[in-house]
């Protein structure tokens, strides 16, 4: 049976920042691409276009020395990322930044530190809420789609991948459907683009939580898992899958949208003290937002846990932060019961006095004296306050999820692996569909923009071999 005519050399699944890197980096390199949007409008929702813009490598210089990457990447998923796409990362960062660059993309240097030295211009504006048009990732994604036009690139909005036609153990292109009608797409090389898990309950409920309509969106609402599920499919690994990056916020959020993506609730949480609805401890809130927002979506019930804090942190570490709780969180509407004392805050939350007044002394006693907690409370990374001096003060917070940092299990050059770690002929994936650098039993976060980038980049310059020989 002969094969249909391709109708390009590489088929791109998702024209988010991953996508739109392997496309103008394939059409650069001389190939004829095509990507698949499933947005049918100009200003289609994806994570990228809402980004805030920081592009980053474990929050600090994304173009640092490669082996400092390579360690940095192991040391937040604890030995469990894949050393050798921690080292392609590494170096091919440097590449990255020039090279977006060069396709029209203006950065900006944010702040003193590494995590703010290459943030997109314009930034976002200072004030909560969700306010992306005309800046940081908009405008990035309007850049990249441009500079794919100018090339002879085509987007196609609107189609919807389903699946993944393979042949004899080759992936040979895509099933989509568009306008209502489902059509077979054919290219030499499919690379699945689409972004994360994070907008689909089932696949949330069967690797992340069991209550995921308790967990807060903070994210486009695009990311379906479609990429997974197609791979998944065909025999694809998929890896990291528990884990996902994201931070906290005030309860209310999942109403009320001044209240995400900022202000968020980490700085307090990373001093103070998580309880859950029996009021007690129930992570280690020395590791950090991200750590507890996937400990908050653990719970049986996301939408149970409160911080509690004092006066002391609400105006040192409550006050850290781009949008800092304090005072953007009351602006926006944020509740914050507070009381004399513990015993009078817990009342008010109609949580048990006498178990958080123990849960509070046992954490105070163990920062005076160095005693033991059943949850540890680690200080490496965080600094622990005591809650001791009244007013006391309590937020109810959830997890606030932007995407999900597991996803399908590839090799340094972007090559889809199969169960027993071979590459998948013609199938290559980027970004948030693919897992090995982040995720994982301990939340490790890599960064979302600089993952997508330069493996798109990997993916297209891979197509750009195969076609070549």
């Amino acid at each position: 049976m002969s094969r249909p005519a391709p109708i390009a050399d590489i088929l791109i699944v998702g024209a988010g920042l991953a996508g739109l890197s392997a496309a103008n980096r394939a059409a650069e390199l001389g190939l004829d691409v095509c990507v698949l949007e499933a947005g049918e409008d100009e200003l289609y929702a994806c994570n990228s276009r809402i980004s805030g813009g920081l592009f980053h490598i474990t929050m600090d210089d994304m173009v640092r020395p490669a082996d400092d990457i390579a360690r940095a990447v192991a040391r937040v998923t604890r030995g469990e990322g894949v050393p050798a796409l921690a080292s392609a990362l590494g170096d091919r960062a440097r590449f990255a930044i020039d090279w977006l660059r060069a396709q029209g993309v203006t950065f900006m240097k944010a702040g003193p530190d590494g995590l703010r030295k290459f943030s997109l211009a314009p930034p976002r504006v200072r004030r909560t809420g969700l306010h992306w048009r005309g800046r940081a990732g908009d405008v990035m994604l309007r850049t990249l789609v441009k500079a794919l036009k100018d090339r002879g690139g085509r987007l196609q909005l609107g189609h919807e991948a389903l699946s993944l036609i393979m042949r004899s153990g080759r992936c040979e292109g895509v099933v989509v459907r568009h306008g209502g009608v489902e059509t077979d797409l054919y290219a030499p090389v499919v690379v699945l683009c689409d972004g994360g898990f994070q907008a689909d309950k089932a696949l949330l409920a069967e690797f992340v939580s069991a209550a995921p309509d308790r967990l807060l969106m903070r994210n486009a609402g695009t990311g379906r898992g479609s990429g997974i599920r197609m791979a998944r499919e065909i025999g694809a690994q998929l890896v990291g899958m528990q884990a996902f990056y994201g931070h906290l916020h005030h309860r209310d959020a999942m109403e009320n949208n001044s209240l995400w993506p900022f202000p968020v609730l980490d700085s307090l949480a990373s001093a103070g003290v998580l309880v859950d609805g029996n009021a007690n401890r129930f992570c280690d809130e020395g590791l950090g937002g991200i750590s507890a927002s996937n400990a908050i979506a653990r719970l049986p019930d996301p939408l149970s846990a409160y911080v509690i804090f004092d006066e002391a942190i609400w105006n040192g570490p409550g006050r850290n932060w781009l949008l800092p709780a304090n005072p953007y969180l009351p602006a926006a509407g944020g509740r914050i019961t507070s009381a004399a004392s513990i015993g009078d805050l817990a009342t008010r939350l109609a949580l048990s006095p006498d178990r958080l007044g123990e849960t509070i002394a046992r954490y105070n006693l163990a920062l005076e004296t160095g005693a033991s907690l059943d949850v540890p409370r680690t200080t490496a990374l965080y600094t622990p306050w005591p809650i001791n001096r009244g007013p006391f003060h309590a937020m109810p917070v959830c997890a606030g999820l932007t995407y999900t940092m597991g996803g399908i299990l590839t090799d340094e050059k972007a090559r889809v692996l199969d169960q027993a770690g071979r590459p998948i002929a013609g199938l290559l994936a980027a970004g948030a569909t693919t897992g090995g650098l982040e995720g994982g039993s301990f939340a490790g976060y890599s960064g979302g923009l600089s993952k997508a980038s330069i493996f798109g980049i990997i993916a297209a310059e891979t197509a750009a071999a195969a076609h070549a020989d």
